[in-house]
């Protein structure tokens, strides 16, 4: 059974890393999808790859009211109906302490992870109430537990952990579920960049794998798995959940080296 049959999913971030993978499981799933990206390059490339009448590619940005306001008007008008949006737009820079941080990444930050998912809710939310679907933020355990040099990034997806549930208790009685899924080390383009970041680049990979309990780091089809789970049927029954699939990383008293 495809668990996406017959549905429209308005997914953001969805020409790399997490967003493709998802939305890849997602169309196998039966889904037709709007996929949102603000790189004209990236779609393209996603493109070649993921193709056909069932799948729409939107460029805009989340930060922006408007394009995204189009971007769902756009997707309505091809495909009639919205069902699921999943909010996976982000970005990760800088890798920096709080007191480096300047104010125009501390803004840059916010208004992409944060108020991307703001936007994206207030011009969707009409489609959502009428065809009872749900929304999916991708949060992060840093959201949870915190990251060394990386606290306007995980102060943001905090603010998507708290988000989610308020989210989720206004619009439930509407019929919507509102979750997250929280991964951990996830190898994506952007994890990358932060690699390239981080005080001693040449030893993030054995440390990625060492924060995991399961002893490695994944690639991100392991989140997408776990994100069609919840934007489909077995999951009807849960909202509000920030669903960690970070393999174990938040579990235990440890000490990074």
């Amino acid at each position: 059974m495809q668990l996406l049959q017959d549905k429209v999913v308005f997914i953001t971030g969805g020409t790399e890393g997490i967003g493709f993978e998802c939305a890849k499981v997602y169309r196998d799933a039966g889904a037709a999808l709007a996929i949102v990206s603000n790189n004209r390059e990236s779609i393209q490339k996603a493109s070649v790859t993921l193709n056909g009448d069932d799948v729409l590619y939107l460029y805009a940005d989340v930060s922006v009211p408007e394009q995204i306001a189009q971007a769902v008007d756009t997707a309505v008008l091809k495909f009639g109906r919205i069902d699921v949006v999943h909010n996976n737009a982000g970005i990760s820079d800088p890798s920096k302490n709080l007191h480096e941080t300047t104010d125009d990444e501390w803004q840059r930050l916010f208004d992409v992870n944060v108020k991307g998912i703001f936007n994206t809710t207030r011009h969707t939310i009409h489609q959502l109430i009428k065809h009872k679907g749900n929304i999916l933020n991708t949060g992060s355990m840093a959201g949870e537990i915190g990251q060394e040099i990386h606290a306007a990034y995980s102060a943001t997806k905090g603010a998507i952990s708290a988000l989610t549930k308020s989210m989720a208790i206004d619009y439930a009685p509407h019929g919507i579920r509102v979750n997250a899924i929280a991964p951990a080390g996830v190898w994506t383009p952007m994890l990358r960049s932060w690699s390239e970041q981080q005080p001693s680049p040449a030893s993030i990979e054995k440390y990625l794998d060492s924060i995991h309990l399961l002893g490695y780091c994944p690639d991100a089809d392991v989140i997408a798995d776990a994100c069609l789970f919840l934007v489909s049927t077995p999951s009807r029954f849960i909202t509000g959940c920030i669903l960690p699939v970070s393999g174990g990383a938040e579990l235990g008293y440890r000490r990074s080296n």
